[in-house]
């Protein structure tokens, strides 16, 4: 089996690349595809879906919400799906990748060296979906986060089982379907 991931961005590849090893068997082969944003990859589905010769790969893909409704982005982007793929799996990161992060402080605390753990007693942060903008959050705690060599740093820590960000869990459990069907 072959998954094929349509990602927004390169730091989502990034941060992929570490974390499928840690949920896909050996056995199950992946190719992460980023593009240069969110209009990039959505005028590139149809293409991808289409185009691709291997007609058992399975696809994903990983949006971030951002200001949109989550329930009127996954069914605009099953929109660009149809007439291609029926079984395409639509994943959401609320709000963006970023709160992925926030769902597995320990990790965060490991990958810059200081301890943010006491943060998940905060309101603020008790569900890291909530966190309006993850990514502004993540500088004001480390001044020195970048995206790519964030995304890298931080996926080396972050376990699946303990994450607690209910769109990673999805995102997690979407493809443990995808592996069970």
């Amino acid at each position: 089996m072959m998954l094929v991931f349509l990602l927004e961005e390169k730091s989502m590849a990034e941060l992929l690349e570490i974390l499928l090893p840690k949920i896909l068997p050996p056995e199950v082969g992946f190719i992460t595809i980023p593009h240069r944003g969110k209009s990039d990859l959505q005028k590139s589905i149809p293409n991808k879906l289409k185009g691709w010769n291997d007609p058992s790969a399975k696809f994903v893909i990983v949006h971030d919400q951002d200001s949109w409704d989550c329930i009127e982005l996954k069914k605009h982007i099953r929109g660009l799906c149809q007439g291609s793929k029926d079984d395409v799996l639509i994943r959401i990161a609320c709000h963006e990748m970023e709160a992925w992060y926030f769902g597995d402080l320990t990790a965060v605390s490991k990958a810059y060296g200081k301890n943010v753990n006491k943060l998940a007693t905060k309101n603020k942060y008790r569900n890291p979906d909530a966190i309006g903008n993850p990514k502004d959050e993540l500088r004001k705690l480390f001044q020195e986060h970048q995206q790519i060599s964030g995304a890298r740093k931080i996926g080396e820590f972050m376990d699946i089982e303990r994450n607690i960000s209910p769109s990673f869990r999805c995102f997690v459990n979407g493809i443990r379907q995808i592996l069970s069907s």
